[in-house]
């Protein structure tokens, strides 16, 4: 899922968040696919809310970052906060290979747009 991002004017931190964001995205959507055909309580409504949630705010967040948009920052915040949130709700899902995976770019897309957020406040 590497991308050599060639961006002008974009920081190394910002570049690994728009990457981290993208890899994530990613993620989240194939996720939603193998959650609905696994059933069960993998595709309860809440569960896929939250992931097809978190792939939306991870491509708004990353073409902010593109955009050089002055919202970059609130938006890297809010993406923190959703990313964590599915990290959390796709850890529940039990000792699952995908699910683990999930979780842990959840996890590395939470820290660094929280890292962006932070470094623009």
């Amino acid at each position: 899922m590497t991308h050599q991002l060639t961006l002008s004017q974009v920081s190394s931190q910002m570049q690994q968040c728009i990457q981290n964001c993208l890899d994530c995205h990613s993620v989240c959507l194939n996720t939603v696919t193998y959650c609905l055909q696994k059933g069960g309580m993998h595709s309860e409504l809440d569960h896929i809310r939250l992931m097809l949630s978190c792939a939306e705010i991870c491509q708004t967040s990353a073409d902010f970052m593109l955009l050089g948009s002055r919202h970059h920052a609130p938006t890297c915040g809010v993406c923190a906060e959703i990313c964590e949130q599915c990290a959390q709700d796709c850890e529940k899902m039990g000792d699952d290979a995908q699910m683990k995976a999930c979780a842990e770019i959840c996890r590395q897309c939470a820290e660094s747009c929280r890292q962006m957020s932070m470094a623009m406040a």
